[in-house]
């Protein structure tokens, strides 16, 4: 079983990293595309409500995709005045239960709420309201489910860390996870 969560964790850890790390990109290229914006509407007056739109779509996409990467990160805001204090084992008990009775049921929640919302944004192929926006809305409103799903796996992998750092297997919980063996 244990050689079984250890993957799981690893597993979870693997993809946010990698969508944390694809999704960086995304911030340069927004930064460049918001530039872009700017220059063409003062030295050219032009401007293309696409390319703005594509700029906020942009923003979405990064902050609800890279939540999860942040959390791996340990970038959400906590109150860090009381967990720092506490034991290795503390910690692991807050990230522990933080999980199950925060995480885990926020983003169900999301998921929940988000599901026929987002599912009618598909059955219409929702587009821009603008004319001469972006169509793709309804790719953009899927974020709203994907970042519950990459939230809870990131949770699952922190959970998991919790439970080895009480169970005594690892001594820190932003320690590389043991090999795989069972105890």
């Amino acid at each position: 079983m244990q050689r079984f969560l250890l993957k799981l964790a690893r597993g979870c850890e693997a993809l946010n990293e990698a969508v944390g790390r694809l999704l960086a990109w995304l911030t340069l290229f927004m930064v460049l595309v918001t530039f872009l914006v700017v220059v063409l509407r003062y030295a050219f007056d032009l401007g293309w409500i696409a390319m703005q739109e594509s700029i906020t779509y942009m923003h979405a996409v990064l902050f609800l995709g890279a939540a999860a990467y942040t959390l791996k990160h340990q970038g959400h805001v906590r109150v860090d005045i009381y967990y720092r204090r506490f034991s290795e084992r503390g910690r692991a008990w807050v990230d522990l239960l933080g999980t199950l009775l925060l995480l885990v049921p926020v983003c169900v929640f999301i998921f929940a709420i988000g599901w026929d919302y987002v599912a009618e944004s598909w059955s219409l192929q929702e587009g821009s309201r603008e004319a001469g926006g972006l169509p793709g809305v309804w790719l953009l409103k899927t974020m709203i489910l994907v970042m519950p799903v990459l939230m809870i796996l990131q949770g699952v992998a922190l959970a998991v860390r919790a439970l080895l750092v009480l169970r005594g297997v690892i001594d820190r919980l932003e320690a590389p996870l043991p090999a795989g063996e069972a105890k």
